[in-house]
């Protein structure tokens, strides 16, 4: 057996990070942690990948990933000295359509869910800009022998309302790939349909908005290299309809992706960015991304700009109380809940509470995921505060509805009260929702 050669290329990175063996592990464990692949690597592991040992498949994504986000800059497998994963295929060589048919052919079949799920957020992720994406799909040609009118397009556009309303109601699980399916058996096929000028970018918006939901229900499953590559067809889609909507819409969508993972400094970018791009909005609008430029700004630290940006949302929203249309699912329950994240960002947990306490309040009936999910951070909070038994409430509030919904991410929230309650089981409110916890949740869920 031949003497194994030193990784070079590993040991450059790791100087130019500035980083000992032992950060570069705990960064790898992070980025597997977050994508539901856990590792236990320490700094022997380390010294073994550059002295030649390759790390294995599923851990090498990883430490690209740790790589990237310590430099803040694209670091390929080549420059680190280590294969790609099987999986780990490039894209971009065929059209914008063709590509956006195999991410939905992958997504409707469960025996490539584990390839999908392979998938790494990645903040090093390019985000075309609106010039960049602005009438350019060439994939998008007519002269087919199927012809659409607006129909066709109000018909993508009312199935995209449907799939919408289910995943408010029962979360995404089960909704995303009835709609990568419709993305694929029809939306595609209109997409390559012969039409008149309008009607294909109005067929191309509805298709954008679609893309953008599908991101959305991966990003509620922990999918996030899925849900990142359905945002990027989404912006790609958006500007070839010139639909400045959806891509601002979009690009909000995955600075909230990049808060839950905890992305501050992406997270401001992609909520500056879409506010840049939003011309002429209207006082809903301005609301809605002033509300998540706050939320990052806060995550990051800066205080002035994000009570700046929350007092702005409030008082968009104030103007645009008049009008009866909210902005998609943004109304005051949001804004409300916008400033509890802020307030408990800025270490205010009180006032956190009371802001989260008057989003539930004020939250419609039919948004049943997101109430779940917020209830369940509001006993966390409540917790904090020691308000033991209040948060036991609010907790079984949350776990009356937690059998309707199918969300990645109101399942992490109940495994976080398990795991909270459990030291608590002297006290009689604690031990009776800890046994309700038994009888009710999954094994998985209390390990």
């Amino acid at each position: 057996m031949g003497k194994r050669l030193r990784n070079e290329g590993l040991a450059r990175l790791l100087a130019e990070a500035g980083w000992m063996h032992a950060q570069l592990a705990r960064a790898t464990n992070q980025v597997g942690t977050e994508n539901g692949t856990p590792f236990r690597y320490d700094e022997s592991s380390v010294t073994h990948w550059l002295g030649g040992t390759v790390p294995r498949e599923a851990a090498r994504p990883c430490i690209l990933e740790a790589l990237r986000r310590k430099l803040n800059r694209h670091v390929t497998y080549t420059e680190a000295g280590l294969l790609p994963p099987a999986q780990d295929q490039p894209v971009g060589s065929a059209g914008t359509v063709e590509e956006l048919i195999e991410l939905g052919r992958q997504d409707m079949d469960p025996s490539r869910r584990s390839v999908l799920g392979a998938g790494l957020f990645s903040v090093a992720m390019t985000i075309p800009g609106w010039p960049d994406v602005l009438g350019r799909i060439e994939a998008v040609q007519s002269g087919r022998t199927t012809r659409i009118g607006m129909a066709e397009v109000r018909m993508v556009t009312a199935m995209t309302e449907r799939v919408s309303d289910l995943d408010d109601q029962f979360g995404g699980r089960h909704a995303r790939p009835m709609a990568a399916a419709f993305m694929v058996n029809t939306v595609a096929r209109y997409l390559h349909a012969d039409a008149p000028d309008d009607v294909r970018k109005a067929m191309m918006a509805a298709a954008s908005d679609l893309c953008y939901l599908t991101g959305y229900m991966a990003v509620d499953e922990g999918l996030h290299g899925l849900a990142q590559r359905y945002y990027l067809k989404a912006l790609e889609l958006a500007g070839a309809s010139e639909d400045h909507l959806t891509y601002c819409t979009t690009l909000r969508g995955m600075s909230v992706q990049a808060v839950d993972l905890g992305h501050g400094t992406q997270a401001m970018r992609l909520a500056d960015a879409a506010a840049a791009a939003s011309p002429q909005a209207g006082p809903r609008m301005r609301a809605f991304l002033a509300g998540q430029q706050a939320h990052a700004a806060a995550l990051i630290g800066d205080r002035a700009k994000s009570l700046r940006y929350i007092r702005e949302a409030e008082t968009e929203m104030d103007r645009a109380e008049s009008r009866s249309q909210p902005f998609g699912s943004y109304d005051p329950s949001s804004l409300n809940y916008h400033v509890s994240q802020v307030r408990y960002e800025l270490r205010d947990v009180a006032g956190s509470v009371r802001a989260m306490e008057q989003s539930d309040q004020l939250r419609f009936d039919v948004y049943r995921r997101a109430r779940v999910r917020h209830r369940a951070t509001l006993a966390e909070r409540q917790l904090e505060l020691g308000h033991l038994e209040a948060a036991c409430a609010t907790w079984s509030n949350a776990l009356d509805e937690w059998p309707m919904i199918q969300s990645g991410r109101a399942d992490d929230r109940m495994r976080t009260m398990v795991r909270l309650v459990r030291p608590h089981t002297k006290n009689s409110h604690a031990r009776a929702l800890f046994e309700r916890t038994r009888a009710e949740l999954p094994r998985s869920m209390h390990t």
